[in-house]
């Protein structure tokens, strides 16, 4: 399909699409626009509430917060505490599984830590530190 408004991003569920907009991308948060705006202002490759399938008997249909790409390195951000997030630790890490399965990184971060652009900002430093360690560690 061409046209505005179509997009696979922000819409894993129909019934709970991301009600916020930014550069023409779709936000379920302002703490998510927060990372975004940080992330973006770094040079870092990501992509914002991305879905990705996972086919045959284990099917399933995710949409995390933000993956990201850098140096061979994937990390799957996962911003918690929002009013929207009402999983346990133990069916959030659930719902990631197919991420652990590809040897992605799945970095857990509290809302309350992107809720200003400058809190947002210390996170993306503390994201890239972790690429670097990550890639230290191969």
């Amino acid at each position: 399909m061409k046209g505005a408004g179509v997009t696979n991003q922000g819409r894993v569920r129909s019934d709970n699409i991301a009600p916020y907009e930014k550069d023409g991308l779709l936000f379920r948060s302002k703490a998510e626009i927060n990372l975004y705006d940080a992330l973006k202002s770094r040079g870092i490759t990501f992509a914002p509430l991305p879905v990705f399938l996972r086919g045959g008997d284990t099917y399933r249909r995710i949409e995390p917060d933000f993956v990201i790409f850098q140096s061979g390195k994937v990390i799957v951000v996962e911003l918690h505490g929002l009013p929207f997030h009402h999983e346990t630790p133990v069916e959030a890490h659930e719902r990631t599984t197919m991420f652990y399965w590809e040897k992605a990184h799945v970095e857990p971060i509290d809302a309350s830590e992107c809720d200003t652009p400058e809190k947002a900002l210390r996170v993306a430093s503390q994201i890239q530190a972790l690429i670097r360690k990550l890639l230290g560690n191969k």
